[in-house]
């Protein structure tokens, strides 16, 4: 298979994020199947090659340029970086949807999530589409107490990032008013393993923060971070984290229509944890489903399509082409006019 370049902007610094480290922890566990490769596109980096810099020393039909897989996932950098790619073997590594911009024909998807799945295969319906969900870090599985084990001095934890006004506002000022141990994170932590590892209850609610970016939840790591570590989760259940949360058995939904219903079954959890956790057997198939080794297996059968479709594609085969929407608008329309001009020959 063709060897592998991940374009990212940069590896640390301001740009430090989940979807940044998701990124590397995917290219570094496929260096197990092919060599693989972080190339930087906006600054320059002492331990990575430069976006510019391999452009300029491989032609896109030189023998070296054919021998590599380019991996493009920046969100609204995407269209950029295929137009810098024209001519290249490259794939769309798809977080989030919703950013507006149309793929290229012949354009492979892999998918983080089901949702975003289901978008592309609306939007690029004949172009190659794979799902290839995120992995767990293994920290998750190793040290995550599952079972709810140990001592547990936070009730209810709260990251504030991509909270919502709701959540932060009011319902957690409500839950302190109970009495209850809420912390509310922010910032960088070091060790989250063992924040949730003392939590016995994490609340998640993304969807407002969503809503107003105008792109969805790519695929939701901290809700199916906090159930390895044996926490009962309440999450808002929009785009990516419907995928795993089955409201009621691996999660509970946040904001269940009123205020009093999000408190007492908030408190109920915190007092009783084992009857709100996660069935054991369901969650064990969950995590099994989000360990790398999973994930690996996935992305080798991915990869094995996408080269052979990239083989067909540099041989001289046309891809297929969806119809642009003003030609099916164009067909409907015309159906529905000869059906009125039948009729009224009738």
């Amino acid at each position: 298979m063709r060897s592998l370049r991940f374009l990212v902007p940069g590896t640390g610094g301001r740009l430090r994020g989940g979807g940044l480290l998701v990124e590397l922890q995917t290219a570094r566990l496929l260096q197990q199947l092919v060599p693989t490769e972080v190339v930087t596109y906006r600054r320059r980096e002492p331990d990575h090659p430069f976006l510019a810099d391999l452009l300029r020393a491989e032609p896109p039909d030189g023998a070296a340029a054919r021998k590599v897989l380019w991996i493009v996932s920046w969100g609204f950098e995407v269209p950029r970086q295929l137009r810098a790619l024209r001519g290249r073997a490259v794939a769309y590594h798809a977080h989030s949807s919703g950013y507006g911009f149309a793929l290229p024909s012949g354009v492979p998807v892999l998918a983080v999530s089901r949702n975003t799945l289901g978008y592309w295969g609306q939007w690029a319906s004949r172009n190659p589409l794979a799902l290839v969900p995120n992995a767990l870090d293994p920290q998750w599985l190793q040290r995550g107490r599952r079972d709810g084990s140990g001592t547990r001095p936070i009730d209810v934890l709260v990251q504030q990032r991509k909270s919502s006004a709701y959540l932060l506002e009011v319902l957690v000022p409500a839950l302190r008013r109970r009495g209850l141990r809420v912390e509310v994170q922010a910032g960088w932590v070091d060790n989250l393993v063992d924040l949730f590892n003392s939590a016995t209850v994490v609340l998640y609610d993304s969807a407002d923060h969503w809503r107003v970016s105008g792109v969805s939840e790519g695929f939701g790591l901290p809700p199916l971070e906090a159930l390895a570590c044996g926490c009962v989760v309440f999450s808002s259940l929009n785009h990516a984290l419907a995928d795993s949360l089955d409201p009621g058995r691996l999660g509970h939904q946040l904001g269940a229509g009123t205020l009093s219903a999000d408190l007492e079954r908030i408190s109920a959890a915190v007092a009783a944890p084992a009857a709100w956790r996660a069935p054991a057997p369901e969650l064990d198939l969950l995590l099994e489903a989000s360990s790398e080794a999973a994930l690996l297996e996935r992305w080798r059968e991915a990869l094995a399509r996408v080269n052979d479709h990239w083989d067909r594609l540099q041989a001289g085969e046309p891809p297929l082409q969806a119809p642009p929407l003003w030609q099916l608008q164009a067909r409907r329309w015309q159906s529905r006019l000869g059906r009125v001009l039948q009729r009224r020959g009738a």
